[in-house]
């Protein structure tokens, strides 16, 4: 083994654990406070069947290609047409990741002369999506809409020609905060752009039916959604929602479609099924949103934090170190509850994320808080 060619990486490795930002992957134990499966879909029987039924169909696990050679499955074009009548756009395409359809739309449909006004805490696949792009990005202050006005009207009087676009979060996937979209939505309107909202943490969880936040904005042909289906789906992979123009567009000129293996097409029977239980089964929903209020009045009343109004609360630790100390005892006491640190979030705001899911109860929820409760005091004397 060539030791000193690995040096550089082992002291990069070393510098992160000084600063309690080194990663290593964790198992799943204790009772999930951390996870996306926000329906508690991911191990639902409607799917295993929906799975065991489209198997004795014969519907293979691999495609075998990518879309545009032998990997076009029926099951693909099945779930691009029910997800576009689903989210009431003109046409849906399916990817194999959330990551992989972000990176594919910013790499691509921002044309050179356009501007994509991203907000500060959007996804990590946005950033990687408008680095592979030719589109000039700037980075706008979080949910303040005058702002991304502001950034608009400072563009189009150096000179800026091309179509201006908008990429929010709808729900905020560290903070649990939502974007003003209709606001968004009205800006991109009047200045000719687009407004692509990525709805991975509302899918499935707001809106009439599950369809998410951006369902809201009736019939603007200017709006791009991406609904993931890892998250409350209980699945994997992401459908882009947009207008028919821009998906052909995508299949001609994306290179992450285009030179992909197409995702598995059991997985795009899965996923229509997953869109059934959504629509048919709407105490998943009611439930949810009930879980939600009562682990916000516990945060209110038993640890002095403002509820996020979602499913996602975040609570406040700073310190990169303490966060992890604090997650750890949490987990030692049977709650998985993760620390979220820089990068992931900004420099300072260590935190524990809380995800409140179909997969825990009250009485469970009140005895994370009190634990919670009890490791913040010790660690505040």
């Amino acid at each position: 083994m060539n030791v000193a060619a690995l040096s550089p990486y082992a002291m990069k490795l070393a510098g992160l654990g000084r600063k309690s930002r080194l990663r290593t992957l964790a198992p799943r134990e204790g009772i999930d406070f951390t996870s996306n499966d926000y329906l508690g879909l991911a191990g639902a029987a409607r799917l295993k069947a929906a799975i065991a039924e489209a198997m004795d169909r014969s519907v293979p696990t691999g495609a075998g290609g990518s879309r545009l050679l032998r990997g076009n499955h029926p099951e693909h074009e099945a779930l691009e047409t029910e997800a576009a009548a689903f989210f009431g756009a003109e046409r849906a395409i399916y990817f194999g990741s959330g990551f992989a359809a972000n990176v594919a739309l910013f790499s691509t449909l921002p044309l050179r002369d356009d501007l994509v006004l991203h907000d500060a805490l959007i996804h990590a696949s946005v950033h990687d999506g408008i680095a592979a792009g030719k589109a000039k990005a700037i980075a706008v202050p979080h949910n303040q809409v005058e702002a991304f006005e502001r950034e608009i009207v400072r563009w189009r009087q150096a000179g800026g020609s091309g179509r201006p676009w908008i990429a929010v979060e709808s729900l905020y996937s560290m903070d649990g905060d939502y974007a003003p979209l209709a606001a968004l939505a009205d800006l991109a309107g009047r200045h000719g752009g687009f407004l692509v909202v990525d709805e991975a943490h509302a899918t499935g969880v707001f809106g009439a039916g599950g369809r998410g936040l951006a369902a809201a904005l009736k019939g603007p042909g200017h709006v791009v959604a991406l609904h993931t289906c890892g998250k409350a789906l209980g699945l994997s992979g992401a459908l882009l929602t947009l207008p028919a123009v821009l998906a052909d567009y995508l299949v001609n000129r994306a290179r992450g479609f285009i030179y992909s293996t197409a995702p598995s097409p059991l997985m795009a029977a899965a996923i229509r099924e997953a869109l059934r239980i959504i629509a048919d089964e709407p105490w998943r929903q009611a439930r949810l949103m009930a879980l939600v209020n009562f682990a916000g009045e516990e945060f209110r009343h038993r640890l002095g934090v403002t509820p996020s109004g979602s499913q996602i609360m975040p609570v406040m630790i700073g310190d990169n170190a303490r966060s992890l100390k604090v997650a750890a005892r949490l987990r030692d006491g049977g709650f998985d509850v993760r620390a979220i640190r820089p990068p992931t979030v900004p420099e300072g705001t260590a935190r524990l994320r809380v995800a409140v899911t179909l997969n825990v109860d009250e009485g469970q929820i009140a005895g994370m808080v009190g634990l919670l409760a009890l490791l913040l005091e010790e660690e505040r004397r």
